[in-house]
């Protein structure tokens, strides 16, 4: 998500750290930043309102005269980021009695009808109980999508067979049938959407929008289409009066351009998001944890809340304990990559913890998650006594385990080598305070995240030689000695 803008602002606001800070360069990492957002796809009047504002706060006496210049003018940045795409606003305002009506409009090909079934799935999980009216006519398959969406989900569905029918009639029949049933009190009403906006299209909307007076408008836009969504945003404002926004698709938006103009532009409030096809992947829009990712800050809070979604609280404490009293085995590895995964993506997972951005970035193209399932394969390889105790793992055990997963027996020994360094990281965090760990924390996130081996392990030598010939040749031996230990272990 908003991988390019990402690195654009990281690179344009980087040089203001180097060197002593002056009105010029910050002008000059000004305009880097204006080429960055226009690259994004982002409206011009609102780059140079944007330019224009920042500018303005960061040459200021305030900023110039400050300890830490580079900073305040990433901060401000960051704020005015916010204001661009805030305030927060997820309020649906639902009726306090009786049935709540969300009319949902876009364009063909936007996610309007899976959207519909996702907003359906977080209102039942709320505690409401949706109904869904599948009143797009016009394209072909929607009314079983919609069918097999409700079914999916445990919600009704109500339907008619479109020909020779209306989208207004279908939604005020299907508003009947729902005051029938016991319960029912938020109505979604799936509207018919078009390849682009034209007079039919609005026509037929405003007369849902009249005869039926829903409590709430919804847009759903796809935001890979940049200025194109922000577009059709503001014409469809213009003829129904939206209450809000939905943006689809932003789990595969590099730039960014959608969600940083619809609410200037506009004046509508991006109420929630959509970051993947399944009926889960919608969440609300926090316009604050937004700005921190796309200035590689992370987004520990939404990270946190995901968690809390998919682990117990005894889950979580139970790993807490072990990790707190330094006991950590291969098979706590192994259930950790199975939480992870819980979670999603491991490089998304990685650019929402602050500092690890730029991590993430070096495992673009490496397939971080092919990797982890290597690693579970081997570890699955292990016998219980291995996976308590891996020091007793020789030649002969790791070609076992090896031949077991398919792997090499290299894989299995930098397996090893890179959790041993995890386990003694764990256990000298055990016994740390506060301050010590995110000391260590900090150093990991300044390059040192396991050691100088592990996925990002060539690049980092690539880029930065980290590694001379005389630390290699005594790596070595120490990985001899090692081995000698081991053996004599075995043998007693």
């Amino acid at each position: 998500m908003f991988e390019s803008i990402s690195s654009s602002l990281s690179n344009a606001l980087g040089g203001i750290f180097r060197g002593r800070i002056t009105e010029g360069n910050i002008r000059d990492a000004m305009k880097e930043v204006r080429r960055a957002l226009l690259e994004a796809d982002v409206s011009y009047e609102i780059v140079e309102n944007f330019i224009k504002q920042v500018t303005a706060e960061a040459v200021g006496e305030t900023v110039m005269k400050s300890l830490k210049p580079g900073e305040q003018i990433v901060g401000i940045v960051y704020q005015e980021l916010i204001k661009l795409m805030g305030p927060v606003d997820h309020s649906l305002h639902f009726k306090k009695s009786g049935i709540s009506i969300i009319m949902m409009c876009g364009l063909q090909g936007s996610g309007k009808t899976t959207t519909c079934g996702k907003l359906a799935r977080m209102f039942k999980e709320e505690g409401r109980h949706p109904y869904l009216i599948a009143a797009d006519l016009q394209r072909p398959g929607a009314i079983d999508q919609l069918k097999i969406l409700g079914e999916q989900i445990g919600v009704p569905v109500y339907a008619e067979a479109p020909e020779k029918n209306s989208a207004v009639k279908v939604c005020e029949n299907g508003v009947k049938e729902a005051k029938k049933l016991a319960n029912i009190d938020t109505i979604i009403l799936d509207t018919a959407g078009r390849l682009h906006i034209d007079a039919d299209l609005m026509a037929e909307l405003e007369q849902i929008d009249r005869k039926l007076s829903p409590d709430q408008i919804l847009l759903v836009c796809d935001s890979m289409t940049g200025q194109d969504a922000v577009k059709s945003a503001y014409a469809f404002n213009r003829a129904l009066e939206l209450d809000g926004v939905i943006l689809t698709k932003l789990d595969g938006d590099s730039r960014g351009g959608a969600a940083l103009s619809v609410k200037a532009v506009t004046g509508v409030p991006i109420k929630f998001i959509g970051v993947g096809e399944q009926v889960d992947k919608l969440e609300a829009f926090h316009p604050d944890r937004m700005a921190s990712r796309i200035l590689g800050m992370g987004d520990v809070v939404s990270l946190y809340e995901k968690a809390q979604k998919e682990f117990s609280e005894d889950e979580l404490k139970k790993q807490q304990e072990k990790l707190l009293k330094g006991q950590f085995t291969l098979d706590d590895f192994q259930k950790q990559m199975k939480m992870i995964k819980r979670l999603g993506s491991f490089t998304e997972i990685m650019k929402m913890i602050p500092g690890f951005s730029q991590f993430s970035n070096m495992l673009e193209g490496q397939n971080p998650e092919g990797h982890l399932k290597k690693v579970d394969s081997m570890i699955s390889s292990m016998t219980p006594q291995e996976r308590k105790y891996p020091d007793i793992i020789d030649r002969s055990r790791r070609n076992r385990i090896a031949l077991g997963c398919g792997a090499e027996p290299n894989d299995v020994a930098d397996l090893l080598r890179e959790f041993s360094k995890m386990s003694k990281m764990m256990q000298q965090m055990s016994g740390m305070n506060i301050k010590d760990r995110m000391a260590m924390t900090q150093q990991m996130m300044n390059g040192d995240m396991f050691g100088t081996e592990g996925l990002q392990d060539k690049k980092l030598r690539s880029k930065r030689g980290m590694e001379d010939q005389a630390a290699f040749d005594k790596k070595m031996k120490d990985k001899k000695k090692e081995a000698k230990k081991a053996k004599k272990r075995n043998r007693k």
